[in-house]
């Protein structure tokens, strides 16, 4: 598929235009510094975005604002008293070297320890650890996969788990697959069945209006609470880069 792109400044801000053959528009504002894009439908003209640009402004402020003061990580080095996430609790990474097999241990509720081959370099250390991000992750997207297809009356073809720069989650409708950023590994767990349910209801409801935000409220009555948790949980150096 062909993509016409381009820029247009709006209000001070600069905004990327992607025209494609879509039916409605998708305003997005992207961490970590609050980047604007909308993706058109080939037929609107450049004063209908500017228009609907203009009538989202306190929304795109909100979000570069919440962007702004959100924490971050520097770029993780993988050394020793280094500070890693896991379920929203911070840990100190301890390296150790072995000869065994590549692992990682929970340590008196304080410590990652991460188990791998003297000398191991960046990359093998990395790889181990956002394995055991995924295993772990995978783990509890099961049985919540499992509550809420029940509850919700809808069904998944396939849920995968990646890096994402832009998303904590994203469902093909057509497809009806569903896939979660690993991030999400490192958030406190009700962040992660928020997401889940979150693309679950875009089985029902493809578009965020008000009939999706009713199903969320009837579904999850604090959906909102758990979506402030991810805008405030300090964001990890790699996977959000620009």
């Amino acid at each position: 598929m062909l993509f016409n792109t381009y820029q247009l400044n709006i209000s001070g801000f600069t905004v990327d235009v992607v025209r494609k053959s879509i039916k409605n528009l998708h305003l997005g504002v992207y961490p970590p510094s609050g980047r604007i894009r909308i993706a058109v439908p080939n037929k609107v003209t450049d004063e209908a975005i500017r228009l609907a640009i203009i009538d989202k402004l306190p929304w795109i402020k909100r979000k570069i604002n919440q962007f702004e003061i959100q924490p971050r990580q520097s770029k993780r080095e993988m050394v020793n008293g280094e500070s890693h996430y896991f379920l929203g609790q911070r840990y100190r990474l301890f390296i150790v070297e072995s000869q065994h097999k590549n692992k990682v241990v929970i340590r008196n509720n304080s410590f990652i320890d991460l188990y791998v081959r003297p000398n191991a370099n960046l990359s093998t250390k990395e790889k181990v650890l956002h394995d055991w991000y995924r295993d772990n992750l995978k783990a509890l997207v099961n049985p919540l996969l499992e509550k809420w297809q029940l509850k919700l009356g809808v069904e998944v073809n396939e849920c995968g788990i990646k890096k994402m720069k832009t998303k904590w989650g994203s469902c093909n409708i057509k497809a009806k697959r569903i896939w979660l950023n690993l991030e999400l590994a490192k958030k406190p767990p009700q962040c992660l069945e928020y997401v889940i349910v979150h693309e679950l209801v875009h089985l029902l409801e493809r578009l965020h209006n008000d009939r999706f935000t009713a199903l969320m409220d009837t579904y999850l009555p604090n959906w909102r609470q758990f979506r402030q948790t991810l805008a405030t949980e300090p964001l990890g150096h790699c996977d959000w880069g620009e």
